[in-house]
């Protein structure tokens, strides 16, 4: 890195983006960020205090994925840009392109604007998704690399904004003149979980709540492949600089666990404490019946029962990203789900418990 080396991050407000934020700053850079609204403080006040010791104050500036008149000047000046701004819905839109558009279109957006200035812009780093490498309604007969891609035309339409947005990142680098060329590397992670920043409630929050406000009386047999918020931050920051990270694709994430692992690992810990937390496998039949009127539970569907396993060789090796343990991510987000007001505190709650606590949770069983 050189001093004072700037970064773009598209969608600072969000989980994600907030934590790559303030892994930028740890480590020096001069940071700018994008939101819709600079004065929507729920969204960005958190922003300026997530890295107290930053050589350089975060600057803010507004833009909008569906307008590509915003973009150059937030790129302007730049050395890297990270895009990580994306919808993520909990529910399944009514119409796709509520989130097709946004993703693709904005991705092109600030690709476009990067162009612009590719005589100072080095690299490119987008966000996309294992739903892009392989997020089918079948069960993987072997883990998943970086060479594998989604069928669009099967997709739930938050993984097909996904596939569609990198497909088309791909197809814009590959066919502009080699005098507007920049580097792209790309990110591919899994449910991103941990601890978030913000103020405000993302999707991943959501996933939180209903489990430690037992908003769900049982759980789907759904697995997830999950990789730690500050992992996939980490993943994000270093595939900016890592020579071998350009032109290619590299998926974030750490090991499966069914929803009900989830719960189990969360009721030994936040049990004792006074929240409820389901463990229960829900019968296929009552997810049905659920999801005729719960739009949420619809999304999960085809996914019941279904395995994904990915590949995540890239991230080890060349990254040198490890990710941190599973059951660790989960009890810190809960805690500090916790202590953001996103779930009350319940009389029994006493916060974290330290090392005795987390080594009761580490053995127990799922």
């Amino acid at each position: 890195m050189s001093e004072g080396d700037t970064v773009l991050v598209t969608g600072a407000s969000g989980f994600l983006a907030g934590h790559v934020v303030k892994t930028l700053q740890e480590a020096g850079y001069k940071v700018r960020g994008t939101v819709r609204s600079a004065k929507n403080a729920d969204k960005v006040k958190h922003l300026h205090g997530i890295c107290p010791d930053a050589a350089y104050p975060l600057e803010l500036v507004e833009a909008d994925l569906t307008d590509p008149d915003c973009w150059e000047r937030a790129v302007n000046g730049m050395k890297f840009v990270i895009h990580v701004a994306s919808p993520f819905p909990l529910e399944r839109p009514k119409n796709e392109d509520e989130v097709i558009r946004p993703a693709v279109d904005g991705t092109l957006n600030v690709l476009r604007a990067c162009a612009n200035f590719a005589a100072s812009i080095s690299r490119v780093v987008l966000t996309s998704s294992c739903a892009a490498v392989d997020w089918m309604s079948k069960t993987h007969d072997k883990p998943r690399d970086e060479s594998y891609w989604s069928d669009s035309s099967k997709q739930d339409p938050y993984s097909k904004s996904k596939t569609l947005a990198e497909k088309a990142a791909w197809e814009y680098l590959d066919n502009l003149p080699e005098e507007e060329k920049f580097e792209l590397a790309v990110i591919n992670p899994s449910l991103i979980l941990g601890p978030p920043l913000q103020g405000s409630v993302c999707t991943s929050v959501q996933i939180m709540q209903k489990l430690l406000n037992r908003a769900m009386p049982m759980l789907p047999n759904v697995s997830f492949p999950i990789i730690d918020v500050r992992d996939a931050a980490l993943a994000h920051v270093r595939a900016m600089t890592i020579p071998d990270a350009a032109g290619r694709r590299h998926i974030a994430t750490n090991t499966n666990m069914w929803f009900s692992q989830i719960g189990i690992v969360l009721k030994a810990v936040f049990g004792p404490q006074g929240y409820k937390v389901p463990t229960r496998v829900a019968p296929k039949l009552f997810l049905y019946v659920v999801s005729l009127f719960d739009r949420s539970v619809r999304a999960v569907l085809p996914n019941v029962g279904v395995v994904h396993l990915y590949d995540n060789s890239r991230l080890r090796t060349v990254l040198k990203v490890e990710p941190r343990e599973v059951k660790d991510t989960l009890v810190e987000m809960a805690y500090a789900v916790i202590e953001a007001g996103f779930v009350k505190k319940t009389p029994q709650y006493k916060g974290p418990g330290g090392p005795k606590e987390r080594e009761m949770y580490m053995k127990t069983k799922i």
